[in-house]
């Protein structure tokens, strides 16, 4: 358990299977409190149920959003807020590693969508409520990926350069991992701390999208590890006394970890949050624009 208090109410993405799902399962046996969000309601209650069975745990909830869909995220967050006054861990775990360039409902690339602008936007939505919680913690589950990657910052969603499922989503998480480092920036002098993990080389259902990439996982699946061991340091990071006050970090394996040196430019990274900010931020201008009738 933390070292500031006990049964921590955790709000956790990317619960119903994989790293996620252990992580989840870890979480509630320590006692945390848990808010598993799910887009499909009975994948969410079986994962919950699962849990439960598991580990014993009664204080587990379930809350449905499509983190692909900016309107839902932000019925999430209003939802989570109107049914909880307080909000000590926010675990981002949820990811996509998509095939082929396709587009969200809110008109962004997919992995870009679900990888970068949901965590950034579902964190926005809920950071008065960690700051009324402090001291708290968000945990930005990254990847090993990001070290290789490079960020086009003039065109971050595949529309003028040729999309490539790796490189779609070793640069989501390279972006991820600046976000994380400049929001760390702006909540400086707060008790509200944030961090990103690599999980390590875990067994996980990417070998189901068939093509050369599936079946390279399938190859490589023995020399991987398992969801539970990769589900450590995200616990760590988020329960761990031993990280209270820690922030702007990457870790993995329990320990920091050196990132790609483009994550440590801080003019990058808020060009790259001004960016997200713009395009959450028409979202909602169209949101209200559909809902009163006007041209967009």
């Amino acid at each position: 358990m933390t070292a500031d208090k006990r049964d921590p109410i955790v709000l956790i993405t990317g619960a119903t299977s994989g790293i996620g799902f252990a992580t989840a399962k870890a979480l509630a046996k320590a006692g945390a409190r848990l808010v598993i969000v799910s887009r499909d309601p009975q994948r969410g209650d079986f994962a919950r149920d699962a849990i439960s069975r598991e580990t014993g745990s009664s204080q587990l909830e379930v809350m449905q959003a499509d983190l692909a869909s900016l309107d839902s995220i932000r019925s999430l967050a209003k939802s989570f807020q109107a049914t909880y006054e307080r909000l000590d861990v926010l675990i981002n775990d949820a990811g996509v590693f998509e095939p082929h360039r396709r587009l969200s409902a809110d008109g962004i690339e997919m992995t870009f969508a679900v990888n970068v602008v949901a965590p950034f936007l579902l964190t926005e939505l809920l950071l008065e409520r960690l700051r009324q919680s402090a001291p708290s913690r968000i945990v930005n589950v990254c990847s090993a990926m990001h070290a290789s990657a490079s960020l086009d910052i003039d065109d971050l969603q595949f529309e003028a350069r040729r999309y490539g499922m790796t490189r779609a989503y070793g640069q989501s998480k390279l972006a991820l991992l600046m976000v994380t480092k400049e929001l760390a920036r702006r909540l400086q002098g707060t008790e509200v701390t944030v961090n990103a993990v690599h999980p390590g080389f875990v067994a996980s259902n990417l070998g189901k999208l068939g093509g050369p990439v599936g079946l390279s996982w399938k190859l490589m699946r023995p020399l991987m590890i398992s969801p539970e061991e990769g589900a450590k340091t995200s616990v760590y990071l988020a329960l761990s006394p031993e990280v209270a006050g820690v922030s702007g970090g990457y870790f993995a394996k329990q320990s920091k970890a050196p990132s790609n040196p483009i994550a440590d430019d801080p003019g990058l990274a808020k060009e790259l949050w001004d960016k997200l900010e713009s395009l959450v931020q028409s979202s909602t201008r169209l949101d209200a624009n559909r809902h009163h009738g006007n041209p967009v």
